[in-house]
């Protein structure tokens, strides 16, 4: 039966610091992805692969795939990201990885078929680090994915992406056909830490995930007058590095008086120099909000700001959508089964929703899906300092794997 193959957190957790001491250091994780390291970790997950005897293959858009057959019916997936953002943490995605892998490696110890084929998953560019676009391999296989959407980006060291992308062996504009690789595909679930400071405030050691936010991000430029910064009189500047100061609070006191979030994420001046007013400017901002008519007026008070704010420091100002999500909520069923297993083995059915992207956020506007988050020790991701207790990894990683046997069971 799937209720008596169990996961091992331990040799979960061994996986993760195995490969922490092989991409990360003291720095971080060095995962970016379509890099020598992003490479490195996936060679280790394909050794891991081959000591179970399984075979891989990478689709179109780059992603992982290994299947275990079962005795009939529609697959379960089971996946995340190996990749990481630049000095990042040692878990952020790979725990999922780790863990559907520890699935697959329960099954096959047990020496037992499963009652349904399991499939894992490592999805490419989830970050989105280098060019911009998170979900890169979830979106293509999800059919959400143009390839004109990357097709003119450039990495900061000014490479383009489709030329990085053909050196991992994907072609740009073939990155859709990933689409049918969820045909036949019943449920996905995904392990992730919560990224966030909740769970570790309540106590909770694991919790189930009604869906994620939605998200605009977008840029936006200002345009003024360049000039002398010594002998230009204060009250005839075209500053357009005010202007875009100025739009980055509006930004702030946007998510503060939502129920969302907002944060500007970059701000640039041209020509960014001590001696002279910035005669141009930019800022990246991003805005999140788990409803979609709250998410748009977020954009709709942010956009007036910025050309209210352009206008009184006589600047011209302009917009572009970098790019957006929907909000998503995940499979009612499989998140009540999620909350069941949470309760069975860390004694809460705590839910929320997330405020990070995922995978699952694409996955599930095709299939059913869900996800379990275990805590984040002060809330912190996306840094060195980014790490779990490892009775929280436990308990998130038997969660997991509770809630993929109750899935497996379900027929």
């Amino acid at each position: 039966m799937a209720e008596a193959v169990r996961v091992d957190p331990a040799r979960v957790i061994a996986d993760l610091r195995e490969l922490d001491r092989r991409t990360g250091g003291p720095e971080g994780a060095r995962r970016l992805c379509w890099g020598a390291e992003w490479r490195e970790a996936r060679a280790f997950l394909e050794e891991l692969l081959d000591e179970l005897g399984l075979a891989f293959e990478h689709d179109e858009a780059g992603n992982i795939w290994s299947r275990m057959e079962g005795t009939g019916g529609e697959a379960l997936a089971l996946g995340s990201h190996l990749d990481s953002v630049p000095r990042g943490g040692w878990l952020d995605g790979c725990l999922g990885v780790m863990a559907g892998l520890g699935v697959l490696r329960a099954w096959a110890s047990a020496g037992e078929i499963p009652p349904r084929p399991l499939l894992l998953v490592d999805w490419a560019d989830e970050e989105g680090a280098r060019f911009g676009r998170s979900l890169f391999g979830s979106s293509a296989a999800a059919g959400n994915f143009d390839p004109a959407e990357l097709a003119d980006a450039r990495d900061a060291d000014g490479r383009p992406a489709p030329e990085v992308l053909a050196e991992n062996g994907v072609e740009l504009e073939q990155a859709p056909r990933a689409r049918s690789r969820l045909q036949g595909v019943g449920a996905y679930l995904e392990l992730h830490i919560e990224q966030g400071p909740v769970l570790e405030s309540e106590g909770v050691s694991a919790a189930a995930v009604t869906g994620c936010v939605g998200i605009e991000r977008w840029r936006f430029s200002f345009r003024g007058q360049t000039a002398h910064a010594g002998t230009t009189p204060m009250e005839l500047r075209r500053d357009a590095g005010l202007a875009a100061a100025g739009a980055a609070r509006s930004v702030e006191r946007i998510g503060l008086e939502s129920t969302g979030v907002a944060t500007t994420g970059r701000i640039e001046f041209e020509p960014g120099i001590a001696t002279a007013v910035p005669g141009g400017a930019e800022i990246l901002a991003d805005l999140r909000h788990p409803e979609a008519e709250s998410l748009e007026a977020m954009l709709a008070a942010v956009q007036e700001q910025v050309r209210i704010g352009a206008e009184k420091r006589g600047c011209e100002s302009a917009g572009e959508r970098v790019w957006r999500i929907d909000p998503i909520s995940f499979d009612p069923e499989l998140v009540a089964l999620a909350r069941s297993a949470c309760s069975r083995i860390a004694g809460s059915e705590r839910a929320l929703t997330s405020g990070a992207l995922h995978d699952a956020a694409e996955v599930a506007r095709v299939i059913p899906a869900a996800m379990v988050f275990c805590p984040s020790r002060r809330g912190l991701s996306h840094t060195p300092e980014e790490d779990t207790a490892e009775e929280d990894l436990s308990a998130g990683i038997e969660a997991f794997g509770e809630l993929a046997a109750q899935v497996l069971s379900r027929g």
